[in-house]
């Protein structure tokens, strides 16, 4: 099982759903660093359930810094970092031992785990695991608001609801990035979020679930970040948006619209203005697998969470027979009012390195 990514930066997570803590291993953060713990708790913050609209499984998520941290800075070594499970309930899925919930990872897990693995709650391939990730990428938006870097999520799209997209003009996205920030619910529009969360309850209330589009801007990334093929930019994002669960699609700038679409149409024709810039931003902000400059723009698909309560076939994995499931315990209708942050932080632990790999060879390349 690997559970590491990246060079520079490099994180590696650790735990289960329902075991004692879950946490995150952070190597390659240089020393001197002062933590800024009010804005780690305040994306922590983001990520917990939202109101009636969220799972009712509450933990508190404090963290416990275990090594790598000295005198209110970090050391250079790796950072270990804990969260405390408090609030599983584990008797839920003994039933489901052997009953393959749909759309989970249960089988697939059991193949190759051989049964070993841990499957209350889903274990580690669960949501929960997404907290401690939520604390790497709040320290590394941390350290890339110094260099000028800014990322934002928010919910473009639940089920038949829209919000609206990110402008092209910087002075109107900063006023979109703020919105974002004031509202309980990552959205532009303050009319879309109240929609969002009626839709979502009237799914709750069907025994149902619901999933959407959501939509991410990074700006400030300076040209030349990234490699031409297999560590494209593109690669290392979409890598670890499909790292995050219910994540089953990924588009960078205008991503399938390419499809009915010519040249003309689509090329982004540069000019200069204090600096090269390009006067349409099609790509995304990315040429040939590196950043041109231009703010980053992707598109990621959220499935329905997997987890509802109407009655579904299946088959226990032990008699090997075909049943009904009916599934018990505490889940979200939508995990896309708590996925945004996520969604931030991956963002941010994947530009994170990339700009240290970026910086570390431009210095060796001068000399």
């Amino acid at each position: 099982m690997k559970n590491t990514f990246g060079n520079a930066f490099q994180v590696t997570i650790f735990g289960e759903s329902h075991g004692d803590a879950i946490g995150i291993i952070i190597d390659g953060l240089p020393a001197g660093i002062a933590l800024d713990f009010a804005f780690i708790q305040q994306q922590i913050k983001k990520r917990q359930p939202k109101e009636k609209i969220s799972t009712k499984r509450h933990e508190d998520d404090a963290i416990e810094i275990v090594s790598g941290f000295f005198e209110n800075h970090t050391t250079g070594s790796p950072l270990c970092i804990l969260i405390k499970n408090n609030q599983h309930n584990s008797k839920d899925y003994e039933a489901l031992r052997y009953l393959l919930r749909p759309s989970h990872a249960d089988y697939s897990a059991h193949i190759k785990y051989n049964g070993y693995q841990d499957f209350r709650g889903g274990g580690h391939f669960s949501g929960r695991i997404t907290a401690p990730l939520v604390v790497a990428g709040a320290i590394a938006l941390q350290i890339l608001k110094s260099y000028g870097i800014q990322i934002a999520t928010h919910i473009l799209q639940c089920y038949d609801i829209e919000d609206e997209s990110f402008a092209s003009d910087e002075e109107s996205l900063q006023k979109q990035i703020q919105s974002i920030n004031n509202h309980t619910l990552p959205v532009v529009k303050e009319e879309t979020a109240q929609k969002i969360m009626q839709c979502i309850q009237e799914k709750a209330q069907q025994l149902n679930s619901v999933g959407g589009i959501v939509e991410s801007i990074i700006l400030g990334v300076p040209a030349g970040l990234g490699e031409p093929f297999f560590d494209s930019l593109e690669s290392t994002l979409s890598h670890l948006l499909f790292s995050i669960p219910s994540i089953k699609g990924v588009e960078f700038g205008l991503g399938f619209a390419f499809a009915n679409k010519t040249g003309k149409e689509v090329n982004d024709c540069f000019y200069y203005k204090q600096g090269i810039k390009t006067k349409t931003n099609h790509n995304g902000g990315i040429n040939g697998g590196i950043s041109n400059g231009m703010p980053i723009h992707i598109k990621a698909v959220v499935k329905p969470t997997a987890s509802i309560f109407q009655k579904q076939e299946t088959v226990n994995i032990k008699t090997k027979e075909n049943t009904i499931l009916e599934i018990k315990g505490r889940h979200d209708p939508s995990i896309l009012p708590r996925v945004c942050v996520v969604v931030d932080s991956v963002l941010a632990i994947g530009i994170l390195d990339a700009y240290m790999q970026y910086a570390m060879y431009q210095q060796l390349s001068k000399k």
